[in-house]
Parts: structure tokens; sequence; C-alpha cells
């Protein structure tokens, strides 16, 4: 009886300091020798992911493991690289905290993107949906039953060529719909189609954005009742957006943020500082393990800036604002500089020329899923009528 007790408080000891190994293995701490002295060190977890995964990741230039993997670390600043043979490298500065969990998450683009045609030529004036799923356009290098108002549907299944996932609005029968200039409701559901030339005066029609426009509306005589009733809708979008948000948070925007756009998630802010000010701290204690990257929360007036509303930073961008706009994931930001289209992530690292060739007129357009964009170029021969293409990205 004595030699089975003995043996259960012996597993029981066992089970006991295995737990608490566990425990402090899963925390971060290793096992080791340290200035002379044998025991458990403090570190901190490092998580490296990327899309596509398999790249190398470099710790301080030392190639350490590759990614979809966890990474101990003594507690410093690290630069870590992450590298995939035909990408663009990423590389960040992280914090490495101890017992704490920190990420670097790299999202790699190629160094040769495809380019493919997607469209007929003679397209011209595409503009996006506000659900940033749809483009619509003109056609006008076809007949006057082909030439008309298209919308191109992104997310409806894999494009192969115009004609599959386009469908058309409206024709030249009724009026030269293929000269006209387009806009989005807010919702969505309408288009304004603008037509003017110099020997008459400008037509504004309403077209149904879900189908083909038999009798399209002429609006020209009320048009600014729907652009006040539009310019309302979007004010009271807003509006609610804003009343989501924590009293203090909801002020800090409202005092400080002229927005140019919400994140697609709704978690981010890029905006243009409306005064100069210092921003409050919202959050506090800090989270841990946010985002290291320096933050700047001294506002400039007219400067750009995004906040991250989950984690209470602020990040100066100084990219311009020239097609500055979201990219679908709501982690990078893209915009246009010398005739190059660029992607960077949201705090203002990892700036990266994803296209070089020629386009026209900063139309740029990101897929939903972010696997490519949507480009109006003629490939710089003048002799050819525009078309659009996708730059692959993935």
């Amino acid at each position: 009886m004595k030699k089975q007790v003995l043996i259960s408080i012996i597993i029981l000891f066992f089970l006991s300091v295995s737990t608490v190994i566990l425990i402090l293995y899963g925390k971060g701490y290793r096992f080791g020798f340290g200035e002379g002295k044998i025991g458990f060190s403090e570190t901190g977890l490092l998580v490296a992911t990327s899309s596509p995964n398999g790249a190398q990741v470099f710790v301080d230039g030392h190639l350490t493991t590759a990614t979809d993997n966890t990474i101990n670390l003594q507690p410093g600043t690290y630069t870590i690289r992450i590298y995939k043979e035909g990408y663009f490298p990423w590389e960040k500065k992280i914090k490495i905290q101890k017992e704490v969990v920190s990420k670097a998450e790299a999202t790699l683009f190629p160094t040769n993107p495809k380019l493919e045609g997607i469209s007929l030529n003679g397209i011209d004036n595409p503009s996006l949906d506000p659900s940033k799923t749809r483009i619509t356009y003109v056609l006008n290098s076809q007949s006057p039953r082909k030439n008309g108002v298209y919308v191109l549907d992104m997310s409806s299944r894999p494009i192969i060529t115009l004609q599959s996932g386009s469908t058309q609005i409206a024709d030249d029968t009724i009026d030269t719909f293929s000269k006209a200039k387009l806009s989005w409701s807010p919702d969505g559901k309408q288009i304004i189609a603008s037509i003017s030339g110099e020997s008459r005066p400008e037509t504004v029609y309403l077209l149904q954005a879900d189908g083909f426009n038999e009798a399209p509306q002429d609006i020209t005589a009320t048009l600014t009742t729907y652009q006040d009733q539009w310019e309302n809708d979007k004010q009271e979008k807003e509006r609610s957006r804003l009343a989501g948000l924590k009293s203090n948070l909801r002020q800090m925007i409202s005092e400080n943020f002229k927005v140019i756009a919400w994140s697609p998630d709704d978690t981010k802010v890029l905006y243009e500082a409306s005064q100069s000010a210092t921003l409050p701290i919202v959050i506090n204690p800090r989270i841990i393990g946010a985002d290291s990257t320096p933050e700047e929360r001294t506002l400039t007036k007219g400067n750009i800036y995004v906040y991250d509303i989950k984690e209470d930073k602020n990040f100066r961008i100084d990219k311009g604002d020239t097609g500055l706009n979201w990219f679908p994931d709501s982690k990078h930001l893209m915009f246009v500089e010398d005739k190059k289209i660029n992607i960077f992530e949201y705090d203002n690292s990892n700036n990266t020329t994803v296209y070089a060739g020629p386009f026209l007129d900063n139309y740029i357009f990101p897929w939903p899923n972010g696997s490519k964009l949507v480009i109006l170029t003629d490939l710089g021969n003048p002799d050819l009528s525009p078309s659009l293409y996708t730059v692959g990205l993935k």
C-alpha cells in the first residue's frame, strides 16, 4: 500500500512539473544556459507568415526559418526580412517582448506581374461602384447597338472576356451613351450618365445598374434633387458609422479628421488632418503585441494619416494623395507616383512598385479579393484604343 501511494505521489509530481513546463514553454520561456547559470530564460514569440507561404525569414540578416512558423527571441527590436524568389522582399523592425506574441505578416507581390487583356478596345470613363466590386464604363468602338454603357461585375465569377463578365445597360440607339461621363449612386443601384458636346447642351440620364434600360430616364431638369439626396445619404451613412464608436473616439474623429476613406473592414481611417493637434490616447493601457512601427500622434493640418481604431495607433502617410486609396485587405494602400502603381502597408512601410507600365488617367481598380488590379491602357501605342487589362498580384 505504501509503495502504491509513493508511486502515485511521484506520478503526480511529474505531471505537475510537466504542466508548469508546458505553460512556461507556451509563454515563451526556454530552458538553457545563460550567464553561467542553468534555468529558464524569458523570451518572446514571433509568428512569421507570408502570402504566398514558404518564404525565407531573416532575423537581423540571418536566415532563421521559413514562414508559417514561430520563433523564440530574446526581448528587443529586430529587423525581420521575409523573402521568396520571384517576389519583392518584405522588411520591418519588430519589437519582441517577453511572454508576448508578435506578428510578421508579409504580403509578397511578384516582381514580374502577369498582364492580361479582358476587354475589347474602345473603353472609356471607367468608374468603380461604392462596394468596389463593379466597374461601369462606356464602349465606343462597335456598332450603335454594341456601343454604350456596360457594367463589369468582378465578384460573380472568373472573368475570361469582357463579354462574359459584363452586362450592357444602355446602347447608342437613343443617345450617344458611348460618350457619357459616368458616376454611381451611393447605394450602387443607379448610374448617372452625362452626355454633352460642342453642338448640344448637356443631357443627364439616370440608369438602373442591374439590367438593360429600354427607356433611360432624362433627369437633366431634376439633377440637383438627386445630387442633394445622394449627398444626404452619404452623410447619413457617415453619421451611422460614427455612432457605432465610443464617444471619446467619435469626438476625436469629428474634431480632427477630414475622412478620405474608411478601410473596407471599417477598422482604419485614411484622413487629412483638419487641424494641427495632438491625438489623445484612447486605449489605455496600450494593447500588448500591437504594431510596433513608430506612430505619430502630433497632427499637422493638411497632412495625410491612417488611424487604426482597433490598436489606437496613428501613422503619417508621406505618399501624397494621387490615387491614394485602400487595398481590399484593409492592410494596404495604393497610390500613383511617377506614372507607377505602388502598394504599401497602412503603417507607411514596405512601399512596393507593383506595376510600372503604361496606363491612363489613374484608372486603377483592385479586384475584390486583391489578386489583381484592373487598369485602362493602350499599352503605350497611340494607334490603339484603350482597353481594360488585369495586372496579376498573386
